[in-house]
């Protein structure tokens, strides 16, 4: 049984919210902070009407530590889930270093004036982990997170190395919108518009961004367009699994949203440099933000699900030969929004959020400095998948992807 504080109140975070109350022998006391103090009083009464827990909420801005560390000092918890922007995460580090608290983030650090998310600001955080007897693990997210240990899972299993790996991330649902992104705008098209990267035999192949295009029979969702991307696990995958020749993520996206996209980029709405408007200074990428749909308020109009998995091709375990596995999770929209008010790409990422900090809590994981998924035993997270709503299947192919 133990405490923990949540900073952050979006989709993510009331799933991850919901998630813990449900599992009230781990999480026997629930703490959620965000910049806006309504929105975790939302969470709070959701979950208090659904579980009967309670959820006790702050006002914070998660980037000023002082106050993040005395407000973390006042609550005491085991553990800080970070499920707030990825710019805030080395701020919240911080405060958990000067706090003496324990952290985990699902999201690796983004600076705000450059679209470039890398682990290395965070990893340089080890030492000072370590020193401080504490634990941080990146990334238990569904991709990077579910997705890392999957890889690991098939190691672990199926596999005495890897050669290639391909992550698979497919959206099949509708919510109605002419335009709207499943998880929070900006960072959602800071990182499609990136350029594209991938690993291949130890170096990193960069090509313009959605200029890559495979089309791939998801089950339960069908035929899609999925589009080669740069992903953080990419980087953390080819750093702890070095033998990997070749890791790629791909990412489905309808011709709609590529339309939009297109246009809003050749209008200028997605920068990220400042324009004078009116005496002011904007970001336009910020400003769109702000105008397009809520991602938690997609869950009641969202249908159809999401299929995301890894494809690995290595040789077998057993010593007969170079095998392809696939191994995946399906997820459903409507029965996420049915157990907790939020659609399944919040879902798919909350709910591993959930079970990442129990590891922490129960002591399955441990260690002391700063950790990526597929660094721990595969085996106690992929159980709690099982378990907690995200079940996964696993198949071999006849063969590696043909492209």
């Amino acid at each position: 049984m133990s405490k923990v504080l949540v900073i952050g109140a979006g989709g993510v975070s009331s799933v991850c919210v919901h998630k813990m109350a449900m599992n009230s022998g781990i999480f026997s006391e629930i703490h959620l902070a965000s910049r806006t103090k309504a929105k975790c009083d939302a969470i709070a009464a959701s979950v208090k009407d659904r579980t009967g827990e309670s959820v006790q909420t702050y006002e914070i801005d998660a980037e000023e530590v002082p106050a993040l560390t005395r407000l973390i000092q006042q609550i005491g918890p085991k553990l800080v889930v970070n499920l707030a922007l990825p710019y805030q995460d080395l701020p919240i580090m911080d405060a958990c270093l000067a706090a003496g608290v324990s952290y985990m983030d699902t999201a690796n650090y983004e600076p705000k004036d450059e679209a470039k998310f890398e682990y290395h600001w965070q990893w340089a955080y080890h030492d000072r982990f370590k020193e401080a007897g504490l634990m941080a693990l990146l990334g238990s997210g569904f991709d990077p997170g579910v997705t890392s240990v999957f890889a690991t899972w098939l190691k672990k299993h199926k596999l005495r190395t890897i050669r290639t790996l391909d992550i698979l991330d497919c959206n099949g649902g509708d919510h109605g919108q002419h335009f709207a992104t499943n998880f929070n705008p900006e960072i959602n098209i800071r990182e499609v518009t990136a350029p594209a990267r991938h690993w291949l035999n130890g170096e990193w192949v960069e090509t313009p961004a959605l200029t890559i295009r495979q089309n791939f029979d998801f089950e339960a969702v069908g035929p899609k367009n999925m589009y080669l991307m740069y992903h953080e696990e990419i980087e953390s995958l080819k750093t702890h699994l070095p033998e990997i020749e070749r890791i790629r993520f791909w990412m489905t996206f309808g011709d709609a949203y590529i339309t939009h996209l297109t246009v809003l980029q050749n209008v200028g709405m997605t920068g990220i440099e400042p324009v004078r408007f009116q005496g002011k200074d904007i970001i336009p990428l910020q400003f769109l933000a702000a105008v397009l749909p809520k991602p938690e308020t997609l869950g009641s109009t969202t249908t159809g699900k999401t299929n995301i998995g890894d494809i690995a091709t290595g040789q077998a375990l057993d010593g007969s030969g170079e095998k392809t596995f696939y191994i995946y999770n399906i997820c459903d929209h409507e029965d996420a929004f049915h157990e907790t008010g939020n659609q399944a790409v919040s879902y798919t990422t909350g709910v591993p959020a959930m079970i990442g900090a129990a590891m922490l809590l129960t002591g399955a994981w441990t260690g002391a400095g700063v950790f990526n998924m597929e660094q721990f035993d595969p085996d106690p997270y992929m159980d709690m998948l099982n378990q907690h709503g995200l079940p996964w299947q696993v198949k071999e192919l006849a063969g590696p992807l043909a492209f």
